[in-house]
C-alpha cells in the first residue's frame, strides 16, 4: 500500500468475473480518496455469467439481463471508472501505463497505473481452415457472442445446425439447439463426447445425446466449412463426409487471451496462460496481478499447472486479487478440477484426474466403476447412477471421480472434491458421515460404495 498518502490508481483490463470482482473487493477495502479504479472492457457488458449462455440460447433463461450480476451503472455508482467498448492494445511495463482504443471511434490514449490487474479471459478456438470466419459460424464465449448467435437463429430459414466439438460448451449448445427445434449434428474429433471424462464414461453421454435426437459423429476431424454464394456457411466437411448446416457453432474449447501479456514479456505457462504466485500476483512483477480464464492454476492432485476456465475460479481469483490490492492478504491455493454439466436430464460430473491424466504425471492407480441409484431402490423415482473412482496404487489416495446419472447425481461430485482437497484416501472416505434418508440416497451413498470398492482393490494390490 502507498504509505505516502497520495492516491493510487488501479487499472483493470477485463470487465467480467475476475476483473470486476477484483475491482469491487479493492473498492470495499479502500475508498475513492485512497484508490482510483479504472476498468477497461471491450464488450458491451460486465459481470455476467458466460456459463448461462447456452441456457439463454436454448430458452431456459428468457431474458439476457438475468445473466448479468452487476451492470456498468452499478459499478460506476461505486466509484469505479468503467469504460465499455474500450480495448487495451498495449502494455508498457517500464512506464507503468496501458494504451487503450475506443472500439467505436478508433481513438487511442494512454492511462498510467500504480497497480495493474489483467483479467482478459479466454477466446474460443477457431480452427485454421477455410470458412471458419464465415457468416453463420459462431463461437460462444461472451454475451455479445450469444446475441449474435440468437440473431442468426432468428434470421435463418433452415433448421440444420452443426456443432463442432463435444466438450461442455459443445454438448450444452447441442441441447440448446435441439430445444429451439433444430436438427443437430455434433462432429467430435474424440472417440466419445466429453473428453473431460474417460471414454467409458463419455459413452454414457453419447447414448443420452442420441436419445435426445442429436446425431453424434465421433473420431471425425473437420477440414473446412463450405459457404454459399451469399458467403454464409452451408456445410461442415470432414475427411470423408459433408454435413449440411444453416448455422455452425464452435464448441472446441478456449485458449487464454494472453496476446497482450506475451507481447509485454510476462511469464506464460505451457498452456499459454499467465503464471502467478498464490496471491495471484504475476510472477516476477510486484504490482501486476492476473486472474480468471487468462491464467494457469495449480492442480492440487497432480502438482502441475493447468488451464481450467471456470467462473467459479475467476470469481475467487478476483476476490483474492482485490483483497491484496486493497491492503489485505489472501491466497488461492489451487484447484482439483471439479466441473458439472447436463444433457437434458442426464447429469455429468468430474473432479480430479482422468486415467490419462494420471498416466501423464506418472501415477500408478487402481480404477473401479460401480452402478447404484440416486435414492433407496424401493423409493419412488430412484434413478441409475454410474460412479468411477481412481485411487493411487498402494497408498489409496483419492485421485479422481467421475459421475454420470439422472437427478441427484451431479452434485455428489462435491463429496469427492472435498476429499481430494483434503488429501483423503479411499479407505478414509468410506467412514464419511454423509446424510441419509431413502428420498435422498441408498443407505450406502454411491460415492461411498465406489470408495469401498476402490479401497478393497488397493488392499488387494499390496
Amino acid at each position: 500500500m502507498n504509505m505516502s498518502g497520495a492516491r493510487e490508481r488501479l487499472v483493470v483490463i477485463g470487465g467480467d468475473a475476475a476483473g470486476m470482482s477484483a475491482a469491487s473487493q479493492a473498492r470495499r477495502l479502500r475508498g475513492p480518496d485512497e484508490l482510483e479504479i479504472v476498468a477497461f472492457e471491450r464488450g458491451h457488458f460486465t459481470s455476467y455469467s458466460a456459463c448461462g449462455i447456452p441456457y439463454w440460447v436454448g430458452g431456459d433463461v428468457t431474458d439476457r439481463d438475468r445473466l448479468i450480476a452487476r451492470t456498468p451503472e452499478e459499478h460506476r455508482a461505486r466509484d469505479i471508472d468503467l469504460r465499455l467498448r474500450t480495448e487495451v492494445t498495449e502494455l508498457d511495463l517500464d512506464g507503468q501505463r496501458v494504451r487503450a482504443r475506443d472500439v467505436d471511434t478508433g481513438e487511442e490514449s494512454w492511462t498510467s497505473y500504480d497497480r495493474l490487474v489483467i483479467a482478459t479471459g479466454a477466446r474460443p478456438i477457431r480452427p485454421d481452415m477455410p470458412g471458419a470466419d464465415a457468416a453463420g459460424v459462431h463461437g460462444v464465449q461472451t454475451l455479445d457472442d450469444g446475441q449474435a448467435l440468437l440473431d442468426t437463429l432468428e434470421g435463418t430459414r433452415g433448421r440444420r445446425a452443426v456443432v463442432v466439438g463435444a466438450g461442455y460448451i459443445g454438448v450444452e449448445m447441442a441441447e440448446a439447439l435441439i430445444n429451439r427445434g433444430y436438427e443437430v449434428t455434433v462432429v467430435n474429433r474424440g472417440s466419445e463426447p466429453m473428453s473431460t471424462l474417460d471414454p467409458d464414461m463419455g459413452c454414457l453421454v453419447h447414448e443420452a445425446m442420441e436419445g435426445l435426437g442429436i446425431t453424434m459423429v465421433n473420431d471425425a476431424e473437420v477440414t473446412k466449412i463450405l459457404t454459399g454464394e451469399d458467403g454464409r456457411a452451408r456445410a461442415v466437411v470432414t475427411q470423408d463426409r459433408e454435413f449440411p448446416a444453416d448455422v455452425v457453432v464452435l464448441g472446441i474449447g478456449v485458449r487464454p487471451e494472453t496476446a497482450l501479456a506475451k507481447a509485454a514479456g510476462l511469464p506464460l505457462g505451457p498452456h499459454g496462460g499467465l503464471l502467478t504466485d498464490r496471491s495471484m500476483r504475476v510472477r516476477g512483477h510486484e504490482n501486476i496481478w492476473a486472474g480468471g480464464d487468462c491464467v494457469e492454476v495449480l492442480d492440487l492432485v497432480s502438482g502441475q499447472e493447468r488451464h481450467i476456465p471456470l467462473g467459479t475460479h475467476a470469481n475467487k481469483h478476483g476476490q483474492v486479487i482485490g483483497t491484496n490490492v486493497g491492503g489485505g492478504y489472501a491466497t488461492f491455493p489451487g484447484v482439483v478440477g471439479t466441473a458439472v454439466s447436463k444433457v437434458c436430464d442426464l447429469e455429468i460430473a468430474r473432479t480430479g484426474l482422468r486415467e490419462k491424466d494420471a498416466h501423464r504425471v506418472g501415477l500408478r492407480f487402481e480404477s473401479v466403476t460401480i452402478e447404484s441409484t440416486s435414492r433407496a431402490g424401493y423409493y419412488p423415482n430412484a434413478s441409475p447412477m454410474t460412479v468411477k473412482m481412481l485411487a493411487e496404487h498402494r497408498t489409496g489416495r483419492l485421485l479422481g471421480v467421475q459421475i454420470v446419472g439422472r437427478e441427484g447425481a451431479g452434485k455428489r461430485v462435491d463429496i469427492a472434491a472435498v476429499a481430494l482437497t483434503a488429501g483423503m484416501t479411499a479407505e478414509q472416505m468410506t467412514t464419511l458421515d454423509l446424510g441419509y434418508a431413502p428420498p435422498f440416497s441408498p443407505v450406502w451413498d454411491p460415492v461411498l460404495v465406489a470408495a469401498r470398492k476402490a479401497a478393497a482393490k488397493v488392499r488387494g494390490s499390496l
